[in-house]
């Protein structure tokens, strides 16, 4: 079995996990009857766990969100869709790696799927650049939407970014004009939009395939306007400070629902997504047959009505004891 990567506050479970292993290991080379301890000690250990995971600082969140052996895009889509093709080129001289698309099905029904990338290990992460597009990225994605729309796919995408690619190269590329032409694009498809932050949703990176009818998150994802420690320097000159930045933020699930960004919290297996990524999955992929059938209800007509009335009524400025100060009649 592959080495799990505990985060710092997991390690109370080091010593339980251990002792399981043992068990496992007495197990296999001897005759001797185990399952009975083996049993009270994973129930234990998953008590436990839920126990940690249950309270959770938003700081504490974004390290599960990152956390390296968390499912990515690619790893959702082969697990409940068939026929995956996956598409490459923005056809203007670029293939992103750190933005993936293809053409799949889920059931019976085909679907646009796309989503950033990143890896699982440092030679991966290079390779993908870390999930952070470019501006190639960004216009194969508009490719393949537009493709979508002409013979009327839905589109599925998965969040997965700490932001958008923010070297020198990129600027010259136009990256923020890549960014605002999917913004704008998005509005006009005819076709249903399901986004889901899978990970880590940050910026413009991640607002560059996510305007959605529909718009989901896993339970220890987190969706931010940038990075905590991005905020934190900008604020208080300051990275250390991230933790206090992310509590002020409110990129967590329970938050952004109460704001009207998200529209569905997405319960995660005990310890997060990484510890059962199947069962995550199955999750995933019954939400999205649940959207896709309510949205296909729909005409175009009224798809367009109904995300351009979405995204207008957002934004909210919460100003304590307004009403003490507010005139009188």
């Amino acid at each position: 079995m592959a080495r799990r990567y505990l985060l710092e506050f997991e390690k109370p479970l080091v010593e339980l996990e251990k002792q399981i292993e043992q068990i496992r290991e007495l197990a296999r080379d001897s005759e001797v009857d185990v399952s009975q301890q083996l049993l009270q000690l994973e129930t234990l250990a998953t008590r436990r766990r839920e126990e940690i995971f249950q309270g959770l600082s938003p700081a504490q969140k974004i390290q599960v969100a990152r956390h390296p052996q968390r499912p990515s895009t690619l790893d959702f889509i082969q697990m409940f869709c068939d026929d995956w093709v996956e598409l490459h080129g923005d056809r203007s001289g670029s293939d992103d790696k750190a933005l993936i698309g293809g053409i799949g099905r889920i059931g019976s029904r085909s679907v646009l799927l796309l989503g950033q990338q990143k890896g699982r290990d440092t030679k991966e992460n290079v390779a993908r650049n870390f999930g952070m597009a470019t501006p190639g990225g960004y216009r194969k994605a508009l490719r393949l939407m537009e493709h979508a729309d002409r013979f009327n796919l839905p589109i599925l995408s998965f969040i997965d970014t700490p932001g958008a690619y923010a070297g020198v190269l990129a600027e010259e590329q136009g990256q923020g004009e890549a960014i605002a032409v999917n913004l704008r694009e998005m509005f006009r498809f005819r076709v249903p939009i399901i986004a889901t932050v899978i990970g880590e949703g940050g910026s413009g990176g991640a607002l560059g395939i996510g305007i959605a009818d529909r718009l989901l998150m896993f339970e220890h994802s987190v969706y931010t306007v940038a990075s905590p420690e991005a905020c934190a320097s900008i604020l208080w000159r300051d990275a250390a400070k991230a933790p206090e930045a992310a509590a002020a933020l409110k990129i967590t699930g329970p938050d952004l629902i109460s704001l009207g960004i998200v529209d569905e919290v997405l319960k995660e297996p005990a310890g997060g997504n990484n510890w059962a990524p199947l069962k995550a999955g199955e999750v995933l992929k019954q939400a999205l047959e649940k959207y896709l059938d309510e949205l296909s209800e729909l005409s175009p007509q009224q798809l367009l009505h109904e995300r351009y009335k979405k995204f207008r009524s957002m934004g909210r400025v919460l100003e304590p004891n307004a009403s003490e100060n507010s005139p009188t009649a």
